[in-house]
């Protein structure tokens, strides 16, 4: 240590200002110290690197390039070391003392012209260094520059106002940060709690890191290299590391863009979906990081919600962000950041659709319902999204699947509309009446086996100019089929019609003949005609949870004239009316079952009894 005594000086007017807001108010955690120390340093050992190509002589060369962090959960210290650029007396006043450097000064402007919203990067401010204050009694710096000729010296300050500067002899190349931390900090001494910290900021920083003399840094940042370059294991290994999984991941995007961002994105999806099984709702897990640095583990607004299952890493040196590196300001970037990747992703599912059908479909089993969900609220990637969509159909084998567009090459020339039907399951829908009309016109329908399906063709509504259209919905016209013999006239069709109305009363709003069933004696329609029964049953559920009466149900009931029921009913309505009109509720009520609208089943049980007695 030199003899010379230290050189007092007082901060200027701004870093002290600088200095009270970032101990008191800029940063929402105050762990957040160690990660910017630890970039400070990486970037002094890039700044090293690149000097080391131009200038022959550079101090200390043979240390290695690495950061070395240290605890003393006695002396309650932690000090932070590198070996890179180091500074001069001149830049210890520069960068740590004044606005020279820092920027604080134009941070300080952008605070006062516009609040915090409009800070920048905190790197273009250099103010990281400042946040040791929040938990720090004093601050150490030790530095030597890169310059053989330059002494070394430590700079030394409590935050209050002041800091001192004097030579240090026997300093290595670099700076060495040390810390003597407040009371109620003491745990950031802790060998277990920076570990924590290190590897969730700081894991992916170029340079080695080193804890208490152990690598803590040993995953490479994958993201950043060619993806020619990395095997399977590796992406398994970055994998299991970022998302803390322990299953392999099913499917993966590796890409890089520079315009119209600078993109580098690595991103994969899970082997199963576990909101799937169950849990809870899975939260955004692609972690937002700008030249390595972690900036955000969970960011809500860098993906839209529908892709909330993929799991990752986003890279950007574009992002503009807060002075604490803690929340993203620039919404527009943003937006647009999350506008590249979706439409990368959405590309990628097309491609994995065309190429790999079978992985395709065994994805889709998983992920689809976010696939759905996208496509019903995401409107600028609705066509895209839409193409993504598979289902069982009237024309497909069981567990087999179509597209739309497949769907639409099927179609007769005279066909204008994509037939759907919202069922629990294809035995459902195959042996309910709604698919009869469908199946003797060779029309396909599309089987939908999910709540949240109705909701989607409400939404999407057409697809290649074919609207979308429930199978069971009112409105449905089929074209005329040839009339088998056997059946009720037209003239005893309407006498029996006109019973059934009289009959059935307030419970149904129209009884007509059907042209859409053939076996079935008769179908139950929902007599709104914007609310399928599906949906009706969604709304009832809906309804019941707010604690509000429910509308009391009126349907549309067709009747099928052809049928053996429907013909006996005719014959027994004239003879014997009081038994007829039995038949006729129990017919309405079957109707009911089939449409998933009978609510009630102890006035139809209380029926059935009465019909036993009298058979």
């Amino acid at each position: 240590m030199s003899t010379a005594a230290p050189q007092k000086f007082e901060f200027q007017a701004e870093i002290k200002q600088l200095l009270d807001i970032v101990i008191h108010s800029l940063y929402t955690e105050k762990e957040i110290f160690v990660r910017e120390l630890v970039s400070n340093a990486s970037d002094a050992l890039e700044k090293l690197r690149h000097t080391q190509l131009t200038e022959k002589e550079i101090f200390d060369d043979k240390a290695d390039l690495e950061i070395n962090v240290t605890t003393d959960d006695k002396a309650k210290t932690i000090t932070i070391q590198d070996f890179g650029i180091g500074m001069t007396r001149a830049e210890l006043v520069e960068n740590l003392g004044t606005i020279a450097h820092s920027g604080s000064k134009q941070f300080l402007k952008a605070l006062g012209e516009g609040g915090a919203k409009n800070a920048n990067l905190i790197g273009q401010f250099g103010v990281g260094f400042y946040s040791a204050f929040m938990v720090a009694k004093s601050v150490k710096v030790y530095s030597h520059s890169w310059r053989a000729a330059e002494p070394g010296h430590v700079w030394t300050s409590d935050g209050s106002g002041s800091y001192e500067i004097e030579e240090s002899d026997g300093q290595r190349r670099g700076s060495k940060v040390v810390i003597e931390l407040k009371d109620d900090c003491g745990d950031y001494a802790s060998d277990w709690k920076i570990k924590e910290i290190l590897e969730r900021y700081s894991a992916f920083v170029s340079f080695p890191i080193n804890l208490n003399g152990k690598r803590v840094n040993t995953v490479q940042a994958l993201w950043l290299r060619s993806k020619n370059e990395i095997k399977d294991e590796e992406y398994t290994e970055f994998y299991k590391f970022q998302s803390h999984a322990h299953d392999d991941p099913r499917l993966r995007l590796h890409f890089s863009a520079d315009a119209p961002l600078s993109i580098n994105a690595l991103l994969f999806v899970p082997k199963e979906n576990t909101e799937k099984l169950g849990f809870s709702r899975l939260e955004a897990s692609v972690s937002l990081y700008c030249r390595k640095v972690l900036i955000d583990a969970k960011p809500k607004d860098l993906l839209p919600e529908w892709l909330r299952f993929l799991k990752g890493v986003v890279d950007s040196d574009d992002l503009p962000l807060n002075i604490s590196r803690e929340t993203m300001q620039d919404k527009a970037l943003i937006a647009k950041l999350n506008t590249v990747i979706t439409k990368r992703l959405i590309k990628f599912f097309d491609d994995e659709a065309k190429n790999r059908p079978e992985a395709y479909a065994e994805f889709y089993a998983e992920f689809g319902i976010f696939l759905k969900e996208g496509a019903a609220v995401d409107y600028p990637h609705k066509d895209s999204l839409v193409k993504l969509l598979r289902y069982e159909s009237s024309l497909t084998e069981k567990g087999k699947t179509t597209s739309l567009a497949d769907y639409v090459t099927r179609l007769g020339g005279e066909q204008k509309e994509i037939y759907y039907l919202v069922g629990p399951n294809r035995a459902a829908i195959e042996n309910g009446p709604y698919l009869e009309g469908f199946k003797a016109r060779n029309l396909e329908v599309l089987f939908c086996y999910e709540p949240v399906d109705e909701y989607v063709m409400n939404n999407v509504r057409e697809f290649d100019g074919k609207k979308l259209i429930a199978a069971d919905h009112a409105d449905v016209k089929l074209s005329e089929l040839p009339k088998p013999e056997g059946a009720l006239s037209e003239d005893d069709t309407k006498k029996l019609t006109a019973f059934l109305k009289e009959s059935l009363g307030e419970r149904v709003a129209e009884v007509k003949a059907s042209d859409r069933l053939v076996d079935s004696p008769a179908l139950a329609l929902n007599a709104d005609k914007f609310m399928s029964p599906h949906m009706r049953r969604m709304m009832k559920a809906m309804s019941k949870d707010k604690g509000r009466e429910e509308s009391p149900l009126r349907v549309n009931l067709e009747i099928n004239p052809r049928s053996a029921v429907m013909k006996r009913l005719f014959e027994t309505h004239a003879t014997s009316p009081e038994r007829a009109k039995l038949v006729a509720e129990q017919i309405l009520d079957n109707a009911l079952i089939s449409a998933g609208l009978l609510d009630d089943a102890s006035a139809m049980v209380a029926r059935l009894n009465k019909l036993l007695e009298i058979i």
